[in-house]
């Protein structure tokens, strides 16, 4: 969380778009990371409290508008299906964890500097 000064909290929400139409935030994030930690679509969709139908839309949405394949599929039968992350989509988690953290350490001083009195 961001710093608080005489309880004025500063919170920020970044997302990234592609003409226009979110492609990527937290949420979507999240569902990819979750995709990673269960090996599953279905579980990750559970843990992040959305539908499967809604957790395939989001992926497919991402992967049409960045032209990156993010989740590798393997259909169910004996040994069960299951879902795992390209290297593309771990790389592109990782710069958008970074220009958060950049950003938030940005308004964190920003805030601290206008509010701070100083």
């Amino acid at each position: 969380m961001q710093k608080s000064h005489n309880d004025i909290e500063i919170k920020s929400k970044l997302w990234l778009e592609v003409n226009g139409e979110p492609v990527f935030g937290r949420g979507r994030r999240f569902l990819l990371e979750a995709i990673d930690r269960y090996g599953s679509v279905n579980q990750a969709a559970k843990d992040v409290n959305i539908s499967y139908r809604k957790a395939w839309s989001h992926i497919k949405a991402m992967e049409e508008r960045l032209g990156i394949k993010l989740v590798d599929c393997r259909t169910g039968g004996k040994n069960g299906g299951g879902a795992t992350l390209t290297d593309d989509a771990r790389h592109f988690i990782k710069k958008y964890e970074s220009l958060e953290n950049r950003i938030r350490e940005m308004v964190d001083e920003r805030f601290e500097k206008i509010f701070s009195g100083k």
